[in-house]
């Protein structure tokens, strides 16, 4: 919530941000064995996320929260024979850009998760701006 909230959102819980049009998910389906997620689990368990994705027919902003959901998006592009969405690189030298996945902007950004959170003010300041600009074109 904190998130939206830096955006400029006055969200109080997950209600106030789906009343608002937005649906979050995790971009990893399975169950983690081991701190990390391994890139052949990415690819193996974007299929499912590729599925949920699939019935949303009217999304028009994707919001890629870190890594594992760039590589997500990427693994489903690759497989539709899109290339890839995302390119490569530090999440602070390619968010601001515009990319297009299936036709809708995608946002890479970072994780909105975790004690870092609210320890690394600038990350969370980025957080905020790419929410806030996903918002404006969404509305």
């Amino acid at each position: 919530m904190q998130a939206f909230n830096d955006a400029g959102a006055d969200v109080k819980s997950i209600q106030d941000v789906l009343d608002m049009g937005i649906y979050l998910t995790t971009a990893v389906k399975c169950g983690k064995t081991a701190y990390g997620i391994k890139s052949g689990t990415i690819e193996e368990c974007s299929k499912i996320l590729e599925k949920e994705l699939a019935l949303f027919s009217n999304v028009k902003v994707f919001m890629l929260m870190g890594d594992v959901a760039i590589k997500a998006i990427n693994y489903i592009a690759r497989r539709a024979g899109e290339g890839r969405v995302i390119p490569a690189g530090s999440t602070y030298k390619i968010r601001g850009q515009e990319y297009y996945f299936r036709g809708r902007r995608a946002f890479p950004s970072y994780l909105q998760a975790g004690p870092s959170f609210f320890i690394e003010k600038s990350k969370r300041r980025m957080i905020a701006e790419d929410i806030r600009e996903a918002m404006e074109l969404a509305s």
